[in-house]
């Protein structure tokens, strides 16, 4: 619990706890599924351009046993969603610097959510973008699928990372205004 809390009225609500007494706690779940996703993205990739294999049979650490998994767009979609509402909903714990780049990081996932939901829409209606065989994505019209996946979870992480670096070394102004305990004791 933040040594500050004591000033503060009592919060009960979830997003208010999430932003606050347990803001770091939000941050490290959230932070840990947000790696867990990103290792099977790398995962895929190392096997297909490191061991050689071919793309439908390059599934990642967990699609290997679940093949379902990786083929689902509602399990993409679902991702996405988390990500898209674990950004919002931890965003108001942030301030000054921290906040600007978890900003960024939410605005970049508001486009990878939108071009999510519009696969799951093609796979729900069976109607592909331009007649493609299968569901595809604005930007994967230029990229394909494998290859802009890394490039959208690498834009979202990486100002998230900065944020969270930001966040636990906040200037002096920054760490007055916050309301969580996420900030390392100042030297």
């Amino acid at each position: 619990m933040a040594s500050h809390s004591s000033a503060l009225p009592h919060r009960t609500d979830l997003l208010t706890s999430l932003n606050t007494d347990h803001h770091r706690l939000g941050l490290n779940v959230f932070l840990f599924i947000v790696l867990a996703h990103w290792a099977e993205h790398v995962a895929q990739a190392i096997q297909i351009y490191v061991l050689g294999w071919p793309v439908p049979q390059a599934r990642g650490v967990l699609g290997l046993p679940f093949p379902w998994l990786v083929t689902s767009e509602w399990m993409h979609y679902g991702y996405a969603l988390l990500m898209l509402v674990g950004l919002i909903v931890l965003r108001r714990g942030f301030t000054g610097r921290a906040r600007t780049w978890w900003t960024v990081a939410l605005g970049i996932q508001v486009w990878h959510h939108l071009e999510h939901l519009l696969l799951l829409l093609q796979a729900l209606t069976g109607n592909n973008l331009l007649g493609r065989p299968v569901p595809t994505s604005v930007v994967q019209l230029l990229v394909p699928r494998v290859e802009l996946h890394l490039f959208y979870n690498a834009v979202v992480f990486a100002p998230m990372v900065v944020a969270m670096w930001l966040h636990r070394r906040p200037r002096s102004e920054e760490r007055a205004r916050m309301n969580c305990d996420c900030a390392a004791v100042p030297a």
